[in-house]
């Protein structure tokens, strides 16, 4: 429609779906999204009466008309004017404003994504640290059992206080991420609560994503479409700006009235018309060529994305044989141990193997789900359309 309401690209966001599944990640989005200001919404909002107020600049003008006379009598009257032949410029002018609508639509929309990313990240920073700490949590009475050992070997007169220093630096290591992992958790979570309109603490877990949207077109190429239609339609009503036009005219007041043609332009007719009007041209070239480096930029940022996504899952596997074996290895040592075979120390070493690896597999496992929301981010189709 031509005040703006309804076009291709505002329908296309209108349909989008989001990616989220239910569970944690909706809870998180509808938290936030409960709580945001929509500045962007005013926006659209102003772009909406603006268009609706162009859809109509077909129609005639009426306006008073006040004049001094030469024997300084004031005349007034009303002008009605109807342009009649504008080469486009009024049309060009509805165009404009309408695309100015689908640019404050899109731009809606990547606010609201952008917004529901940054929570999203937040709530995994948090789900991160949390399970790192509960690692070492884990681990912390198996490190303590080995620093009790250590100590009465050493009472014993049968191992040297150095063992049971690096014992217990270990164990204070391990005490000390722990610490880090619980303050890193809580100023996330208490980050992202800043941002909800309700308390997220009692959540956990990750949901799936479901792609629905596998061939949409990512909002910066909408975005970028959208200001392509706009600046065409500026230039074309500039272009109009520089032609004839053909108004007719009438005027009605206590000394008569009267109608006549006009003819006439907007800008005017300079030396400088001709450059001025290849800029124009020049003008609408651009936009074209802005649409696909966009694109080309869109499509770049999403192959690397999904490649480090592919690498991630690949690493993630990886890791989580690695914590498996390590975790192996330790059965095996400290069965040994405690037929006499293996010394406190050498064990304690494995043991420290095992904890680190299951600490990096339980990293890449939120860096994967990260991944996965920035590339929905990339698309839009972190909220439904209809939502926004």
């Amino acid at each position: 429609m031509q005040n703006g309401t309804q076009s291709d690209i505002i329908n296309g966001l209108l349909n989008r779906r989001s990616m989220l599944g239910e569970g944690p990640y909706t809870q998180v989005a509808n938290a936030v999204l409960a709580a945001n200001s929509r500045a962007a919404e005013a926006d659209l909002r102003a772009a909406k009466l603006r268009a609706e107020a162009r859809a109509n600049n077909w129609l005639p003008t009426l306006g008073p008309s006040l004049s001094l006379t030469s024997l300084g009598a004031v005349v007034s009257s009303m002008v009605v004017e109807q342009v009649l032949f504008d080469n486009g410029r009024k049309k060009a002018e509805r165009d404009y404003a309408a695309a100015d609508v689908e640019v404050a639509a899109v731009v809606l929309a990547q606010d609201t994504n952008d917004r529901v990313l940054s929570a999203l990240e937040l709530y995994l920073s948090a789900q991160a640290s949390t399970a790192r700490a509960n690692v070492n949590q884990s681990a912390m009475e198996r490190m303590r059992h080995f620093e009790y050992v250590m100590s009465e070997r050493v009472k014993g007169g049968v191992s040297s206080r150095v063992d049971l220093q690096i014992v217990q630096q270990k164990l204070s290591q391990m005490q000390s991420d722990m610490a880090s992992d619980l303050e890193a958790a809580a100023g996330a979570m208490s980050e992202l609560n800043a941002m909800s309109a309700t308390s997220l603490s009692g959540t956990t877990g990750l949901s799936t994503l479901h792609d629905s949207n596998s061939d949409v077109t990512p909002l910066s190429v909408m975005k970028a479409l959208a200001q392509s239609d706009r600046a065409v339609a500026e230039a074309t009503a500039a272009r109009a700006g520089f032609l004839p036009s053909l108004t007719a005219g009438g005027s009605l007041g206590k000394n008569g009235s009267g109608i006549g043609l006009g003819l006439g332009s907007a800008n005017g007719i300079g030396f400088g018309m001709g450059a001025s009007l290849r800029a124009i041209d020049a003008q609408k070239a651009a936009a074209a060529a802005r649409v696909g480096q966009v694109q080309e930029d869109a499509n770049r940022s999403l192959r690397a994305l999904e490649g480090e996504l592919a690498s991630l899952q690949r690493q993630g596997i990886q890791a989580q044989s690695l914590a498996a074996q390590a975790s192996d290895n330790y059965d095996i040592y400290a069965a040994q141990q405690r037929e006499g075979q293996r010394a406190v120390p050498d064990v304690v070493d494995i043991f420290e193997t095992k904890v680190r690896t299951q600490r990096e597999a339980v990293s890449l496992k939120y860096e994967v789900a990260r991944v996965q929301l920035k590339i929905a981010a990339l698309k839009g189709a972190l909220v439904n359309g209809d939502q926004i």
